[in-house]
Order: structure tokens, then sequence, then C-alpha cells
């Protein structure tokens, strides 16, 4: 697969979770307040570190590169 393939196939995949993000934002509030997202806020300083979301985008995204790894072959 060509390089120019790759990109532009990946181009169009950010492009639709990017509109889907978009007109579901209302519905997806949950995501940054689970309970492992890590917050800390001070005079000076803010961290954020999400890993409850981390944790949970990591097990869809393998879920469908497995099945869609599973249909092409």
């Amino acid at each position: 697969m060509n390089m120019s393939k790759i990109l532009i196939i990946s181009g169009l995949i950010l492009l639709i979770t990017g509109i889907f993000l978009y007109i579901f934002e209302d519905k997806l509030n949950w995501i940054g307040t689970l309970p492992f997202d890590f917050r800390y806020e001070n005079n000076h300083t803010k961290i954020y570190a999400p890993f409850g979301s981390m944790i949970i985008v990591s097990i869809i995204l393998s879920f469908l590169f497995n099945f869609f790894s599973k249909l092409f072959k």
C-alpha cells in the first residue's frame, strides 16, 4: 500500500471521528470524568491525566482493530 493511500485513509478516519465527536459532544460529556481520570489544580499548576478514558478508548480500539483484521483476512 502506498504512503499516499495510508495518509488519505488515516485523514478520512480522523475526519469522520471529528465529525462524530462534534455531533455527539453533548452525549459524550462523561469522557474525562471517569473514576481513574486524574485531575490536580493548584494556583499556578493544572495537571490532567485521563487514565480511565485512555483505558476505555484502548479497549474499544483494540476490539475494532481485531474485528476488522479478522474481517478482511
